[in-house]
């Protein structure tokens, strides 16, 4: 039997740092804080909220959720997070299971990074 290699899953996340600067210059730091942080929190609950809709295998109510979320993440600058929750609803409508729950990992680690860096940034 040969070598096993681990691989590691790292996600890169792209941040539209312009998008996050236009809602501090709009509102102002403060409140762009406190609605980032809002965001965020929202975002977080849909996550796991797709992850529990797709486990059940309500297809329609995944699509919804992902693309709830998608909008989300797009609204805030998150467009890796946007992109991949697009991803997942694509899938879902498809009903293709095995790229349903790659696109959902994927969902949950691209989340997680984009969620972190951009609490970090603000």
């Amino acid at each position: 039997m040969g070598e096993l290699a681990a691989l590691g899953m790292a996600e890169r996340v792209r941040v539209d740092t312009g998008r996050v600067q236009n809602i501090v210059d709009e509102l102002g730091e403060i409140a762009a804080k406190g609605l980032i942080q809002m965001a965020l929190e929202q975002m977080a609950l849909a996550v796991r909220t797709l992850q529990r809709v797709a486990r059940e295998g309500d297809s329609a109510r995944t699509v919804a959720k992902a693309r709830r979320l998608s909008r989300l993440a797009c609204q805030v600058g998150l467009v890796s997070l946007s992109r991949v929750a697009d991803d997942v609803a694509h899938c879902a409508d498809r009903q293709d299971a095995v790229a349903l729950d790659a696109t959902l990992a994927r969902t949950v680690r691209v989340a997680n990074r984009s969620l972190s860096e951009i609490w970090d940034g603000v």
